[in-house]
Parts: structure tokens; sequence; C-alpha cells
């Protein structure tokens, strides 16, 4: 089964095919205005969501389908104890495609293992959200004509962020990609982003905590709000909250064809009056993310008995627990703890689930 779970899902070739067709849609909407008839998405969504499970089922209903829509745990068989697992199971005998948030980190690759319809994450916690990377990946592809020789600012929350992380490990398969990391020092982007990803693929990067001395030089400024939820302390989240806000004035200092994206919602961290620069993208990143998704479900329906260009590794290692509260296994007791070796010399192993780390 073809399923969704990380942007790395996706070959290079597939995301440029996906551009593509977003490109087409943009263009002859009427083409595509049948494409699902009779089928049903079914949008899964335990954790708020506003854009993401809009646009999905927007793309759903422009494609001529039909949604079946589930929004907080409270509504749902997750309030009476039910697992992922089970869910998932239950919704593949009224759906053809299924689009999942949760709240906890490696859920959608559990549903994914247990339903027999595609599954496509739409964000699970603080891990992956690969349908924004490819709502980003098409709003700079509009906005500068390639993906490749882009400088490109992660400014805010690059810790807990799963738009960042997803955002960095799409770029960093493109050419001549330079990264500059924007953050306070306890939300520096994660070490196994670091040396996992920028470090392994050769892009450059560095880290910084001035957002005014970066503007200059940025192709790209992608900025994100210090989220709240994803605080064990609402004490930290206050210090933190405020770190960067993005205003007119400060953009003087950048190029004049700077792109600012922000996966939304913003809180203070882009002021209103930068809306009316038309710098600003990010509202375009909305709209374009409605296109893109119209184009993975048209994918995922199409090829949806199809394995994955990029298989995962399958040679999965038992006998080692997860401690992440975050993770999936946290909180679903039957499901078996896995992890992946990623680095023999040094013993470091890997959750499936959500990438937290073990030494042995």
């Amino acid at each position: 089964m073809r399923n969704i779970i990380d942007v790395v899902d996706l070959s290079k070739d597939e995301i440029k095919e996906l551009i593509e067709t977003a490109l087409d849609i943009i263009e002859n909407p009427k083409k595509y205005s049948t494409s699902c008839a009779g089928k049903k998405l079914a949008t899964l969504f335990f954790e708020p969501s506003t854009r993401t499970r809009l646009s999905f089922e927007a793309a759903m209903y422009e494609l001529g389908g039909n949604v079946l829509s589930v929004t907080g745990s409270d509504t749902s068989s997750a309030s009476k104890g039910e697992s992922v697992s089970d869910t998932a199971k239950v919704v593949s005998c009224y759906a053809d495609i299924i689009a999942m948030r949760h709240p906890k980190e490696g859920s959608a690759y559990v549903a994914s293992r247990s339903a027999s319809v595609p599954v496509i994450n739409a964000g699970d916690g603080g891990h992956c959200h690969p349908t924004q990377t490819l709502t980003d990946l098409l709003t700079i592809y509009r906005q500068k004509g390639r993906l490749d020789n882009i400088t490109i600012g992660f400014c805010g929350d690059l810790k807990y962020g799963r738009t960042v992380h997803s955002l960095i490990n799409a770029l960093s398969r493109y050419d001549n990609i330079k990264v500059v990391l924007i953050s306070p020092e306890e939300l520096r982007l994660p070490g196994y982003m670091r040396y996992g990803v920028l470090d392994k693929n050769n892009v450059s990067y560095r880290e910084v905590s001035d957002l005014e001395s970066a503007l200059k030089e940025l192709d790209v400024l992608y900025m994100t709000r210090i989220q709240q939820e994803r605080f064990a302390s609402r004490e930290e989240y206050l210090r933190l909250k405020d770190s960067y806000v993005l205003t007119a004035e400060k953009l003087s200092l950048a190029k004049s064809d700077l792109a600012i994206l922000h996966p939304l919602p913003r809180v203070n961290e882009i002021s209103v009056d930068v809306d009316k620069d038309p710098r600003a993208c990010y509202f375009k990143q909305v709209l374009n993310g409605k296109y893109i998704r119209m184009a993975l479900i048209l994918k995922l329906l199409t090829e949806k008995d199809s394995p994955s260009l990029l298989q995962r590794d399958e040679s999965l290692i038992k006998g080692i627990k997860c401690e992440n509260p975050r993770c999936i296994t946290s909180t679903e007791q039957e499901i078996e703890h896995l992890f992946k070796l990623v680095d023999k010399e040094k013993g470091i192993y890997r959750c499936v689930y959500c990438e937290a780390k073990v030494e042995k």
C-alpha cells in the first residue's frame, strides 16, 4: 500500500511530478473536477487544525469526491480508548483514502501499518508534516522558479517545528541549498536533524540568534510561531514566545525578491504591516496547499497498490524501549517498540516511530 508518512517517502522525481500536476490543476481546474467521483476521503483530526483539514476537504470536493470527517478525539472512539491501529482498520472500511493528524509522534506510521487504504500524515505531533512541506515546495517553486540554488532562513521554533524538520529533509536533496537557522538557544534545531540530515547531505548551514543580521542574504524566509502546545511549562513558553517579530521596518534589510513563508497560524511573529508587502507569500501558501493536496490525493488513489519508491528499512531491532513521552508507544502499550540502527560505530539507534535516539 502506498502511504505518505514523511516527505522522504517521495523521490525528487515524484515531487516534481506532483508540482507539475498542481500547476496543471491551477491552469485547468475543470479537467480534474470529476477525477475522484465516487471516492471518499476520511479526515481524522485528533488535534486542532483549520488550514490543513479544510484544504484536504476542499481538495477532495474539487476533485469531485466526498469527505468523511472526525475532528477531535472527544468526538471519536479514541475517547473510549480505541487504538490508532484499530481506528485505521475501521475507517478503511468506509473510505478510499485517509488523512490523519494526531498529537503523538509516529501515529501516522502506526495507522499506515494497519489501514487497507492509503494513509497521508497530516501532522504527527512535533515529528513530520509532509503535505505542508509539499505546499512549501510548490510555493517556493512558484515564487522563485526553482528548488535548488536557494538560501533559506528558518526562524523561530526549530526544535518542535515539524514543518521546519520536514522542509529541511526535502530541501537537503537539492543542489546548492544554504540554510540559516535562526532561533534562541532553547529552540535550536535538534541534533538528529543537524547531524543526520544537514551534515549527512553536505548542506551548508549556520546557526544564529539574530534575525536582522541574516535577512540580507536570504532568498526565502520561513517564519514559525513558538508553539505553546509543545511546551511542558507555560513559563518557558511565555519567556520565549516573543523571541522574533518580523516587521515592515526590518524588511528594509532584505532582498527585493525575498519570499516570506509561514505555515500558519501566526500569533505575533509576523506583524500585520508585512501583509501588504509583495514579498509576503503565506496566504498564497494556503491556496497552494489545496492544489498540492489535490495532486497528492490523485497520485495515491491511482498508485494505491504500488509500493513506495523509497522503501522504509524493514531490518528493525526489538528489545529497546523508547522513553520519549511524545511517542505513540508511550500511550498505546500494545505497540511493539522498534528501532533502527543509524550509527553502528557509535551504537546509536532511533525509534522507528518518533526518531528518538538511544545509545547502547
